[in-house]
C-alpha cells in the first residue's frame, strides 16, 4: 500500500530522511515514532506530497508520488483521510456540515451526502451532534468529527498525526479505539504519536525514526531497543 524505495529528504544542513526503505502493507496499522526532529512529519509530507524527496521513489497504491504532477495530487489526496493533533474544523459550519464538506468538494450528489454523513456520524458515535459548532463541542468529539471527515471519502490510507496530543487519557482511549474499529473495516493507518502507553497496549507494527533513519521495525513497543526515549 505505502513503500519507500531508497528516500532521501534533506533540508540545507539538515536531513529529513537518510535512504529509507520500507513498505507498509494493505490493512496494517502502523506507529511512527521518535524524539522530534526524527523524521516523522517529513516521512508523513512525503506521502502527502506536500513536499519532493530529493531521492527514491514513493508509492502509495496504485500512485507513484515521487512523479505526481500539480495537477494529479488533489486526485491522489482523495483517497488519503489525514486526521491533525488540532482537529482543523470549519468553526461556522456545523458537525453536519464540517463533514458534508469533504464531500461536497468532490462534487457528490445531495442525495448522496444526506444518506452518508449520518452513517459516518454514527459510526463515530456523534449522531446527536450533527447540528452542534465544534466550540459547542468537547476535545474529543471534535477529534470524532474530524475522523468523520477524514473516512467519509472511504479513503484506502488514514494519516494520523498526533490524534490524542490533545486529549486526556480517558478520550485518548477511546479515539485509539475509534481508529482500531477503522483499521478493521480495511483502512490502512499511519499514526504519528509520542504516547508510549498506547503503541505499548495496542501491540500494533512499530516504526521507529531517529536522526532521518529507521531504526526498528517491528511488532511491540514503543522502546529503543530497551533505550528509554520517548520525547
Amino acid at each position: 500500500m505505502i513503500t519507500f524505495d531508497h528516500v532521501t529528504k534533506k533540508y540545507r544542513t539538515n536531513i529529513g530522511l537518510d535512504d529509507v526503505s520500507v513498505h507498509i502493507n494493505k490493512g496494517d496499522f502502523v506507529f511512527l515514532v521518535g524524539p522530534s526532529g526524527a523524521g516523522k512529519s517529513t516521512f508523513i509530507k512525503l506521502i502527502l506530497k506536500e513536499i519532493n524527496a530529493d531521492r527514491g521513489t514513493i508509492k502509495v497504491g496504485d500512485f507513484k508520488v515521487t512523479n505526481l504532477s500539480n495537477r494529479e495530487i488533489p486526485m491522489f489526496r482523495r483517497k488519503v483521510g489525514t486526521v491533525f493533533q488540532d482537529f482543523r474544523l470549519l468553526p461556522k459550519k456545523t458537525v453536519f456540515e464540517n463533514v458534508a464538506f469533504a464531500m461536497e468538494v468532490l462534487h457528490k450528489p445531495q442525495r448522496q451526502i444526506r444518506k452518508q454523513v449520518p452513517q459516518i456520524l454514527s459510526l463515530v458515535g456523534i449522531s446527536d451532534k450533527a447540528h452542534k459548532y465544534p466550540d459547542e463541542l468537547s476535545a474529543g468529539e471534535q477529534q470524532r468529527v474530524a475522523i468523520a471527515r477524514a473516512i467519509i471519502n472511504n479513503p484506502a490510507v488514514l494519516i494520523a498525526d498526533e490524534p490524542t496530543g490533545n486529549l486526556d487519557p480517558n478520550t485518548a482511549w477511546e479515539i485509539m479505539d475509534l481508529l482500531d474499529q477503522i483499521n478493521m473495516r480495511g483502512t490502512t493507518i499511519v499514526m504519528v504519536t509520542h504516547a508510549k502507553d498506547i503503541v505499548d497496549k495496542m501491540k500494533k507494527r512499530v516504526i521507529a525514526i531517529e536522526r532521518g533513519r529507521i531504526v526498528r521495525d517491528e511488532q511491540g513497543q514503543y522502546g529503543y531497543r530497551g533505550e528509554q526515549r520517548f520525547e
